[in-house]
């Protein structure tokens, strides 16, 4: 390492002749290592990321100790910057990546991270994150699943549900309930799981689009290991915050490297293809969308930079993700317009239909996914511009008090 890479480990900037021979490194790689957003499939997001962790592109800002590539904030941008001139090649690891590796890394122990963190990088092992029950669905702090413990082990009941990927991944990050007789907030702990132990089944949630994207998972004396509880015990609802900060981001900023309008380059391309650019309301419509990516783009862009190395973002995430859900609903309507029902709806023959069918069906999951519009508009009205809160009663009542979920008795 030259002396001022060394320097820019510190201080995270980067000389240029530096940084422009790291984004010719980027550059080289992905000509060589992409493919076409129609051929990418999980095996492929694996396979890029096995690619990317020889090559030193994988974990950019994580130590290389821990599987990452001990690199600078600065490095990660241009990273980024570049990634987000290819369709997503890793798109099935945001939940992976993108939550669960930033929260082990930073709440997680040594004996945590050198277990599980090198795997997780390199795209050899997939994580899923749970939190959401039947009866605690926006106030997760509701939930019941439990855990006690048992001499060297924790013991887990209960069941959660849209728990994105579970029947393709390797291990989880779950929050359950481990003291009823505290508040709803507290006496809630997270915990490390893994998917394929004794007693967690999985059942698929099936869609509109004939795939299985979500999923139900019971627990039933699912046992772990007593050091799998990250952070201390009765604390996850903080974690869970933190969390839920890291998501938001992930999904309101992904590739957040530069100015782009993914969406709207998409339907350009077919308004020009079918004649519909002729229109001017067509016209019009792509134009809003435009905007609306450049805007999403560049506050996603802010958030990155005030994001510090090692720290949680703030609330200021729900910002990109609540953007994100309003570009969804704008693109299903110009793509309703510009295709007609050919935008919904396929031949019978043709397995799961075209990308464009794929993406206007699941974008009525963008307003609910990480949190409902409803919630990110509390979190930005509350958090970010400083509104008062609306009134709860029941945030000093000891949970096992509280009649919530199938809780009555």
């Amino acid at each position: 390492m030259s002396n001022t890479t060394e320097r820019a480990a510190v201080d995270g900037a980067l000389a240029p002749d530096d940084a422009e021979a790291f984004r010719a490194k980027c550059q080289a790689f992905l000509q060589d290592n992409h493919r076409p957003a129609a051929d990418v499939n999980f095996e492929w997001n694996k396979e890029f990321l096995a690619r990317s962790s020889g090559a030193g592109l994988a974990g950019i800002t994580y130590p290389r100790e821990f599987g990452g590539a001990g690199l600078t904030l600065a490095h990660d941008k241009i990273w980024r910057e570049e990634k987000s001139g290819y369709a997503a090649q890793d798109g099935e690891f945001i939940i992976s990546h993108g939550m669960c590796l930033p929260m082990l890394a930073e709440y997680g122990t040594d004996a945590q991270r050198q277990q599980f963190l090198p795997d997780m990088i390199a795209g050899r092992t997939l994580w899923c994150q749970m939190f959401s029950e039947p009866g605690a669905g926006s106030d997760v702090a509701s939930l019941q699943s439990k855990a006690d413990l048992d001499g060297d082990e924790w013991v887990i009941n209960g069941q959660k549900v849209w728990t994105t990927l579970a029947h393709k991944s390797d291990y989880g990050l779950v929050v359950v309930r481990t003291d009823p007789d505290q508040v709803k907030h507290r006496g809630i702990s997270m915990f490390i799981l893994d998917m394929k132990a004794p007693g967690v089944e999985i059942r698929p949630i099936h869609q509109i689009d004939g795939g299985s994207h979500f999923n139900e998972v019971f627990f039933n004396d699912v046992r772990i290991p007593k050091d799998w509880l990250v952070g201390e015990t009765n604390t996850g609802w903080r974690l869970a915050t933190s969390m839920l900060m890291y998501e938001r981001v992930a999904i309101g900023s992904g590739g957040a490297g530069k100015v782009t309008q993914p969406t709207f380059d998409s339907l350009v391309e077919l308004a020009r293809a079918n004649g519909a650019i002729e229109n001017a309301v067509v016209r019009d419509q792509l134009m809003q969308l435009y905007c609306m990516e450049s805007t999403k783009s560049m506050v996603a862009m802010r958030t990155r930079a005030d994001m510090k190395a090692g720290k949680t973002p703030g609330p200021g995430g729900s910002l990109g993700k609540l953007m994100g859900s309003n570009i969804a609903w704008c693109y299903r309507a110009i793509a309703l317009e510009i295709a007609g029902v050919g935008s919904i709806a396929w031949d019978s023959t043709v397995s799961g239909g075209s990308l464009l069918n794929r993406q206007v069906l699941n974008s009525f999951q963008s307003g609910i996914a990480g949190g409902t519009d409803e919630i990110q508009r509390n979190i930005i009205g509350e958090r970010v511009l400083g509104l008062p809160r609306e009134p709860a009663v029941d945030t000093m009542v000891p949970f096992r008090e509280l009649k919530v979920g199938t809780q009555r008795s």
